[in-house]
């Protein structure tokens, strides 16, 4: 396994020199995966706004919609997708073919069958699948995986690569059941990935405030596990608006409750990353970890 994943990172650092790229000094986007525990707690719209929000505060944002068989990221923007991600490896596209422009001139690639052939394909493809990616990252500040609810043996590969979870979900108890689920199974496998809680849909701050409490000190006592909240989005009625008009409400309705919300929540976010920014030289990045998977 490890003879695999060396081989398969000497060929990236190869073809990095090869292109006059320095290894050691060449930017990579951050890797951040969304998570559910269950469907319907609106994980999309987040993702969709808050990349939308993170575009606004002048960063280059690349946003994966991996939610698939669900895949609504372009419904919501009221676009039509030409390509997936599976036009990769059927038709060879490059990854910048298959990429897309939005609104605020957000990057996206759409929905599609993909991740499961990323993980089923063979070792040539995913050699040019990785190739892509890592090329694709250097253009980008973050990279956001809008995945689907729940966890299958090919998503918990990819989000044991990320670097932080967004972990979403309401106050509902079945919601919240869900969302701890998710949560464990995760750190079961890897107890390091930072997480970050959100709460959506809330009927007020406060609820909102007590129910991340609880859900921390439940992860605290029997995961030993830190559950940052980094803050919740209302149940604003100006969201199902924006929904039925097919356009980002971040944009529709930018005075409204859930705008703001979304908004302050990207920029405590940008803050966070700024007072714990530390060298990552050290650590394995983002596709160095899903070349030991793929290995």
């Amino acid at each position: 396994m490890n003879d695999q994943a060396r081989l398969l990172r000497e060929q990236i650092e190869r073809h990095r020199e090869s292109s006059g790229q320095e290894v050691r000094h060449r930017k990579e986007a951050k890797s951040l995966a969304i998570i559910s525990g269950k469907g319907g707690v609106g994980k999309s719209n987040f993702s969709l706004n808050f990349s939308i929000a993170l575009q606004q505060k002048g960063n280059r944002v690349l946003l994966f919609d991996l939610d698939i068989g669900m895949a609504n990221i372009d419904i919501l923007m009221g676009t039509t997708h030409g390509y997936s991600i599976v036009h990769l490896f059927e038709e060879g596209r490059k990854l910048d073919q298959i990429i897309q422009r939005g609104p605020e001139n957000l990057s996206y690639i759409a929905g599609g069958s993909g991740l499961t052939e990323i993980f089923k394909m063979d070792e040539q493809k995913r050699k040019y699948f990785l190739s892509q990616l890592e090329e694709a990252s250097s253009h980008y500040d973050y990279i956001i995986f809008d995945m689907g609810a729940g966890i299958t043996d090919e998503t918990l590969q990819l989000l044991l690569s990320v670097e932080e979870i967004f972990l979403l979900t309401t106050c509902e108890p079945t919601s919240l059941t869900d969302a701890y689920s998710a949560l464990k199974y995760i750190n079961i496998h890897e107890d390091a990935i930072p997480f970050k809680l959100l709460l959506n849909k809330v009927p007020d701050f406060q609820v909102a405030a007590k129910t991340a409490e609880r859900l921390q000190a439940v992860a605290k006592q029997f995961l030993k596990k830190d559950l940052p909240y980094l803050g919740s989005i209302p149940d604003d009625r100006y969201v199902l608006h924006a929904v039925m008009e097919q356009t980002p409400f971040v944009l529709k309705y930018p005075k409204c409750q859930a705008s703001r919300a979304v908004s302050n929540i990207a920029s405590l976010y940008l803050e966070d990353k700024k007072k714990s920014f530390t060298s990552t030289n050290q650590k394995p990045s983002f596709v160095a970890k899903l070349l030991r998977l793929f290995a």
